[in-house]
């Protein structure tokens, strides 16, 4: 069998291992990470076994596949220092954010906290509220971005919730939760966190930083499929929110179908309504142990030391960063632009070479995971020069 565990954060050059688990980099220099990342072989492995086992058995392994999904529950958990209970599988970032927003009991006049350039998922949800008397506050977002007090500076009484993304995904700028969540629950609303761009590679501890939700789909930082994800929801709150999309697995004896009973269970796993998509929560689990047994500490480290390399030698090739790459507020997007070139253009040119890069809001933008070495930002540069 291979063996695909990598050393602790502690171990020298953890991530030439962590790179040898990552197929993509035989051929890519891959820089979307934020976009669609590429799995990893403990993955790739998780879903052909699913796969054998289905196509060969039928539902003969599905106990089997039922533990590596709880697997992941646990794993999940001990990543964001939560609680079993405190977890729910979901789909994508859009059903945790519609898991909340739907969920709340609204009165009218209550009012929500965002930021204008909020990823489209953190936006929609919220605005459909509108029918419930609920005003949506989207704050400008100027070259600077947003302050921490301003966004606690714009609630007022009636603010029954900031949400927020971690990382923005059209700067790269990353807001100091600890900070954040302090103000918020100082002004008595709740803190609703996307953590799509962030959730994996940055340390988050819920129990020093006591956010009251949170969601991410699994195919960006975490390394995993679309259409698998994870939902954080504080204990206190579960029955806060009015459970929305329930089934035969939202209740304690899911497995009972002869006993109809509204009994839901006491934890967020109510929240998962029928049958989930055991293969992606599968292939998911396996990047997450990936993931953790390298430890969001020394990933972000790492992730730091290449974009910081990144904007250095985008600079010696006349780029401008935009990013905010203080020490505070960075994070493993860095966005930039070349004076009078054309964003696609010069993506294209990078994809001929083997370099996969984004465009977002007109710029260029790299999104650098741990396993990125001084190769691929070589690589990188040699493609933008043409």
């Amino acid at each position: 069998m291979t063996d695909h565990r990598v050393p602790k954060e502690a171990d020298f050059r953890w991530w030439e291992r962590f790179r040898e688990q990552m197929p993509v980099a035989r051929r890519w220099a891959y820089f979307d990470h934020a976009a669609v990342a590429p799995l990893p072989e403990p993955s790739r492995t998780a879903l052909q076994t699913w796969l054998e086992q289905a196509t060969e058995h039928g539902d003969v392994h599905w106990p089997e596949w039922a533990r590596r999904v709880e697997q992941l529950r646990t794993a999940a958990a001990d990543l964001l220092g939560a609680t079993t209970e405190e977890i729910a599988l979901v789909r994508s970032t859009s059903e945790g954010v519609n898991l909340v927003a739907e969920g709340i009991p609204w009165q009218p006049g209550d009012n929500v906290v965002t930021l204008a350039d909020e990823f489209p998922t953190n936006q929609y949800p919220w605005l459909n509220q509108a029918d419930r008397g609920v005003e949506v506050r989207r704050l400008p977002v100027g070259p600077d971005g947003v302050s921490e007090e301003a966004i606690a500076a714009a609630c007022d009484q009636r603010t029954r919730l900031v949400t927020i993304s971690w990382v923005s995904f059209c700067t790269g700028r990353r807001l100091d939760l600890d900070r954040l969540t302090e103000l918020v629950h100082r002004r008595g609303a709740l803190l609703f966190v996307d953590g799509i761009q962030g959730l994996g590679v940055l340390p988050l501890d819920v129990r020093q930083t006591p956010i009251d939700f949170l969601a991410a789909d699994g195919h960006k930082w975490l390394l995993g499929p679309e259409g698998a994800g994870l939902f954080y929801v504080r204990r206190k709150h579960l029955d806060l929110l009015r459970p929305m999309g329930l089934g035969w697995n939202s209740v304690v004896h899911a497995h009972d179908f002869s006993r109809i009973e509204l009994n839901l269970k006491d934890t967020a796993s109510r929240y998962e309504g029928g049958s989930q998509n055991m293969a992606g929560m599968i292939a998911l689990g396996a990047s997450v142990e990936l993931l953790h047994a390298i430890g969001p500490a020394a990933l972000a480290g790492r992730i730091f030391e290449m974009t910081d390399l990144a904007c250095d030698r985008l600079q010696s090739i006349g780029a401008t960063i935009i990013s905010d790459r203080s020490p505070q507020r960075k994070s493993g997007i860095v966005i930039f632009e070349f004076a009078g070139r054309d964003p696609m253009a010069l993506r294209e040119q990078c994809l001929r070479a083997d370099v996969v890069i984004s465009c977002r809001g007109g710029r260029l933008r790299i999104s650098v995971h741990g396993y990125n070495d001084e190769s691929d930002v070589e690589r990188l540069i040699a493609a933008l020069q043409g």
